[in-house]
């Protein structure tokens, strides 16, 4: 395993042991609101900074872009840096605030614009998801594949769009005809967990509106590493920052295209 990743797992375990310790004294969580819908807490904050810490301890001269600190340790001149962390530290704050344990911990790094490494870590089930480009995506060191679905009449989905992610002026049709025509949909919370469940054949397919690199770049290497592919609404690559992701098997991601394009 590259050391990077190992630096990386290193950190989503201390991160992931703040985000169980806290889940055992749920009362005592702050929480503070960032939108419609949006909230944080000072678990969020925490595992963030834990995070950050061990990573820019071991790679004083990378940069960071996470969800709750923004861009920190970025080069005075303000050109990006040659390696760049995305970090979120707790997708699913809603559900871990209300005790439901669907959440997970987000870390990708891009080389010159490109990602190379990911790992997501579910610390309630002690699933830890890892991936390098070229090398494959594994769930607790056991290689994952995209499901072999090949129809989308008999495909569980993941969502995130109106409903789930606030309202969105085109996009109730397409979704609603998508939904009818696929064997199913299901919203757990956690868009991350959502993604990184198509890399691991749990869902077929994934289709988002309105995240951030932050949501979709760990999970995403994983599903090309997998077997799968991935674009936005349009099929294009702009899916990093544009904020919409499709994601799914070879056979199903075509037909998804042809429902919300």
């Amino acid at each position: 395993m590259h050391p990077m990743l190992n630096t990386a797992i290193k950190a989503a375990r201390r991160a992931g042991n703040i985000i169980n310790r806290a889940s055992l004294d749920a009362e005592r969580v702050q929480i503070t609101r960032k939108g419609v819908r949006d909230f944080v807490t000072d678990v969020d904050h925490a595992s963030e900074e834990a995070i950050i810490d061990i990573l820019h301890t071991a790679y004083p001269d990378h940069g960071f872009l996470a969800e709750e600190s923004g861009r920190v340790h970025w080069p005075a001149n303000g050109q990006a840096p040659e390696y760049e962390w995305l970090i979120d530290p707790l997708d699913g704050t809603t559900n871990f605030i209300h005790g439901m344990p669907i959440y997970a911990i987000s870390i990708a790094v891009r080389h010159r614009g490109t990602l190379a490494h990911a790992l997501i870590y579910d610390p309630t089930r002690n699933e830890l998801f890892t991936a390098s480009r070229g090398g494959g995506a594994f769930l607790n060191d056991r290689r994952i594949r995209v499901s072999g679905c090949l129809r989308l009449g008999d495909a569980l989905l993941g969502a995130r769009w109106p409903g789930s992610a606030g309202p969105d002026a085109k996009a109730p049709e397409k979704f609603k005809a998508l939904s009818t025509d696929s064997g199913g949909v299901r919203r757990t919370g956690s868009s991350v967990l959502d993604l990184v469940y198509v890399a691991a054949g749990r869902l077929d397919g994934f289709c988002g509106l309105a995240l951030k690199p932050w949501d979709v770049a760990a999970a995403a290497l994983m599903v090309t590493e997998a077997g799968g592919l991935v674009g936005d609404l349009s099929g294009e690559q702009d899916w990093l920052d544009g904020g919409e992701i499709v994601a799914a098997t070879p056979k199903l991601f075509p037909q998804i295209l042809s429902h919300v394009k």
